[in-house]
């Protein structure tokens, strides 16, 4: 949940640095960053950036070198492994570019992967894998396994997969990356309407193109934020 004000990602003067042992790496330098719940936001930049070191500490991966994360009202920046997982497992849905399936199991089981870490009732369990295939328009596909889906089938049983525990975020990297025009113009079609139905979605990508679907377009260059604004 937010902290009341709406605000679901508040970031304050945001640093980090690589220490590689031969010189210091300034990925990120005083990044100030705030994304309301419901909103649809891409981050775009070019290689070296700063997006995926970005990526990385919004979606409790990684830990900034100085400034203050809150995300849903809690403050993150200092926590470490068990508690940033914790933090990952309760208020993040992922969506990967390799979309990040077991391959020896089901689309179904999958989906219902999280779902059975959290500890829902097998009942509960099937109500919702069901509804989410829906959503993302599969359900003739929940018993095939990722290698009998299509790149952008594949993408969708992701998205379901993010959806699962009904998250506070649901942050895509690259969503597109792997898919040709017409799957990737299938998985934003999906985005759009998971905004529209309340979600709040970031999407981490170097395509101006998938950006200017979003709401909000952030830029980023050598680590700092050079351009936020409205699509």
């Amino acid at each position: 949940m937010s902290d009341g004000n709406g605000d679901l990602i508040r970031m304050q003067g945001i640093g980090k640095v690589y220490d590689t042992g031969k010189l210091e790496v300034e990925a990120l330098r005083d990044i100030d960053l705030v994304v309301k719940e419901r909103e649809f936001v891409s981050i775009v930049g070019p290689s070296g950036s700063g997006k995926s070191t970005l990526l990385n500490i919004i979606g409790c991966l990684d830990t900034p070198t100085s400034g203050s994360y809150e995300l849903s009202g809690e403050e993150v920046a200092g926590f470490d492994g068990d508690r940033l997982a914790d933090v990952r497992n309760r208020k993040i849905g992922f969506i990967f570019q390799s979309f990040n399936l077991l391959p020896q199991i089901t689309a179904y089981d999958n989906v219902e992967l999280p779902l059975l870490f959290k500890g829902d009732s097998a009942r509960r369990r099937k109500e919702r894998v069901e509804d989410l295939f829906e959503r993302v328009g599969l359900a003739d596909r929940m018993d095939h396994r990722p290698t009998e889906l299509s790149g952008g089938q594949m993408q969708r049983v992701a998205i379901a997969r993010a959806l699962a525990c009904n998250p506070d975020l649901i942050l895509a990297d690259e969503p597109t990356g792997n898919l040709d025009s017409t799957s990737g113009a299938d998985i934003l079609h999906v985005f759009q309407s998971l905004a529209e139905a309340g979600n709040t979605l970031l999407v981490i990508t170097h395509d101006k193109a998938i950006a200017r679907r979003t709401e909000r377009m952030i830029t980023l260059q050598d680590g700092k934020i050079t351009g936020d604004g409205p699509v």
